[in-house]
């Protein structure tokens, strides 16, 4: 199994996840009211939150863990990573109301941010090993 490719499908998986994951925190405090009226009140549910975080940490440790230990060593996407998870534990735990609404979702940008320069520096050792 190549795991460049496996690397790649991860973070295009990391990517979705996170992303989907910014946009749930943006707009389900906004939307909290009218979520059971259109049959989505399962979103506002604090399980669904915490397995969407759960997911991505998952995808996103052993993505950009393993790209890191086999192809390009460089620490900038760990950073963005651990940065993007502490700003939504941050988040949930200290700040409440619509503030949350915002900090809460730049982390998950930042670990969508995280997966897209590791895919980029996997793609890049893989056709030139200068920028390893």
């Amino acid at each position: 199994m190549d795991f460049q490719k496996t690397s790649a499908r991860l973070d295009n998986i990391g990517i979705t996840a996170s992303t989907l994951c910014a946009i749930h925190c943006a707009i389900v405090p906004v939307l909290f009211t009218s979520l059971p009226l259109l049959g989505l009140g399962f979103l506002a549910n604090a399980w669904v939150e915490w397995g969407m975080i759960v997911l991505a940490l998952v995808i996103g440790v052993y993505s950009i863990g393993l790209s890191y230990l086999r192809t390009h060593r460089r620490p900038l996407p760990l950073f963005l990573l651990i940065t993007g998870f502490v700003i939504i534990m941050l988040g949930h735990a200290f700040i409440k109301g619509w503030a949350e609404a915002i900090i809460v979702p730049i982390g998950g940008l930042l670990i969508a941010i995280a997966h897209f320069v590791n895919y980029k520096r996997t793609g890049a050792c893989r056709h030139n090993t200068r920028f390893c």
